[in-house]
């Protein structure tokens, strides 16, 4: 038996009769979207705090972004920003690791939580197929606007990611969530889905009122994709480059407690956001990866195997 049959072994209920509501067009030609399958369903909001270890997020002590609920410790699936969204968007929000559970149990039970977070009823895994991608089937299915402002240039309107959202955009700063709350609108005809990808939390760690020539820059780091290829030529490696000695602990403690200087800075924007949600919206505040500050001789994320690269904080619910 595979681990996914159980899965879809439960039948499906019949869709409730759809509120009677205006077709509306999306741009980009995805057809026609269906009225919403339920009334009073929940706008729907995940704020991805990029790179945000747990212990950053508790460090900072934040009493704005907590009003949603008691922050957990979760795992993200993946330990690099690209991978960790494609996972956040089939539904795979950063789990719990519970022992002694099948992979299957808890994707079952997981799934289960998307009805709360929707305001909707009979969501389960098989809901999600064959797509297996979030905005689709909020789109497709619950007749939800779908919107993505980016921070990090992985998550491109040109990459795969973008697929069944109407809007998708790569912000103009990378560290500037208050500009993302400057196009956030809603719509009183049917509930609305936002994903941030939040950059402030990210390398070099800045606010966006600080200037860029008192940001950190560290060599193989800074413009680590703009400048990947530097040292290829005709497919190989160059020889006798100049070797950058690795970071020493007392930087990269700095560089961490820029990291909670930057959460602390985001309980302002978090109170903006608060105050702009109408009612009926749930939020979900979470992180794709950590990072690591020197332990056992690491920095950064991505090719690394180590706790703090996975663990993450993790808190959602209603404002009001």
């Amino acid at each position: 038996m595979g681990i996914f049959d159980g899965l879809f072994g439960k039948k499906k209920m019949a869709a409730p009769t759809p509120v009677a509501r205006r077709p509306l067009m999306a741009p980009g030609g995805m057809g026609k979207r269906p009225d919403p399958l339920y009334d009073e369903m929940n706008n729907y909001i995940i704020v991805i705090l990029d790179s945000c270890r747990y212990d950053s997020f508790l460090a900072a002590e934040p009493k704005v972004i907590t009003k949603l609920g008691p922050v957990e410790r979760r795992w993200s699936y993946a330990s690099w920003t690209a991978p960790s969204h494609y996972n956040l968007l089939m539904g795979l929000l950063p789990h719990t690791s519970p022992p002694h559970v099948y992979a299957s149990d808890y994707y079952k039970e997981d799934f289960i939580r998307f009805n709360e977070r929707f305001g909707a009823k009979d969501i389960e895994f098989a809901s999600f197929v064959p797509h297996l991608f979030m905005p689709t089937y909020l789109r497709k299915t619950l007749g939800y606007f779908t919107h993505a402002k980016v921070s990090l240039p992985v998550l491109n309107p040109k990459t795969p990611i973008n697929r069944d959202f109407d809007t998708f955009k790569l912000m103009e700063k990378h560290n500037d969530m208050n500009a993302m709350l400057d196009e956030m609108t809603f719509s009183s005809e049917r509930p609305s889905f936002y994903l941030f990808n939040v950059g402030e939390t990210h390398y070099p760690y800045a606010r966006p009122t600080e200037p860029k020539n008192l940001w950190p820059r560290l060599s193989g780091v800074h413009g680590v994709f703009k400048h990947l290829d530097d040292h290829v030529t005709e497919g190989k490696l160059k020889d006798g480059g100049k070797t950058e000695p690795f970071f020493d602990q007392e930087k990269l403690d700095i560089l961490r407690g820029r990291q909670i200087d930057t959460i602390q800075y985001l309980e302002e924007v978090f109170t903006r956001l608060y105050d702009m949600v109408p009612k009926n919206t749930y939020i979900t505040v979470t992180s794709d990866h950590g990072e690591l500050f020197g332990e056992e001789g690491y920095f950064g994320h991505g090719p690394i195997q180590h706790d703090k690269v996975y663990e993450v904080p993790f808190l959602e619910g209603k404002i009001r």
